[in-house]
């Protein structure tokens, strides 16, 4: 009888720890990018899979980072996200930071922010109990996904190339967005799929 109960508890053990990694398997590219819905700076509910059959990026944006400002205040996130649209992209930048810590602000401050900065994202996303960060294995700001039409993640990492605050370096780093999202379209393999993102860990909650 004991040695029934060990094995129904050694059971139970590895089931669990199944599910336990079922919660938290992390997205891989070439898999489909998880759902999810947020507000909006306006209050709008934005579901990600009400995209369907565009491009969508998602940037994990902060910004009291000093490797955010670097791309914001030298025009070369906003160029980015312009050219990305003027294409058809659909640009998510998402703020996971949790109320009181650096870079959460509320909804007017966040739009009047944008407004500041020139944002061209399609919109701005507020997740301060950190869900669909964690849902992404998000880590830091700036930090980058692409999803395809289908709704597949076919990129995920840093900017560029350089990991710096310095916005010299710009011109010289390799754009791994812009070489993702150009042999995307242009129905090419893309050629690095993944990068390791650079910048200040992610404010969440917990």
């Amino acid at each position: 009888m004991k040695a029934i109960n060990l094995i129904g508890l050694l059971i139970s053990l590895v089931f669990l720890q199944f599910l336990g990694h079922l919660a938290y398997a992390l997205p891989q590219i070439g898999e489909p990018a998880p759902d999810f819905s947020l507000q909006d700076i306006s209050g709008k509910e934005i579901t990600l899979s009400s995209f369907r059959g565009k491009i969508v990026v998602l940037e994990w944006i902060n910004h009291g980072c000093p490797f955010v400002i670097k791309h914001y205040k030298s025009g070369n996130m906003q160029a980015l996200q312009r050219e990305a649209r003027e294409k058809g992209v659909v640009w998510l930048s998402i703020c996971s930071s949790a109320p009181g810590k650096q870079g959460h602000m509320p909804p007017e401050e966040a739009r009047k922010k944008n407004e500041e900065v020139g944002s061209n994202a399609t919109t701005y996303l507020i997740d301060e109990n950190g869900q669909v960060g964690k849902l992404y294995g998000a880590k830091v700001t700036p930090e980058l996904f692409i999803i395809n039409p289908e709704g597949v993640l076919v990129y995920h990492g840093a900017i560029d190339s350089i990991k710096s605050t310095n916005p010299a370096d710009i011109p010289k780093a390799k754009n791994y967005v812009r070489l993702a999202l150009e042999e995307l379209f242009a129905g090419k393999r893309i050629s690095e799929p993944t990068s390791t993102p650079y910048g200040c860990s992610i404010k969440y909650e917990k």
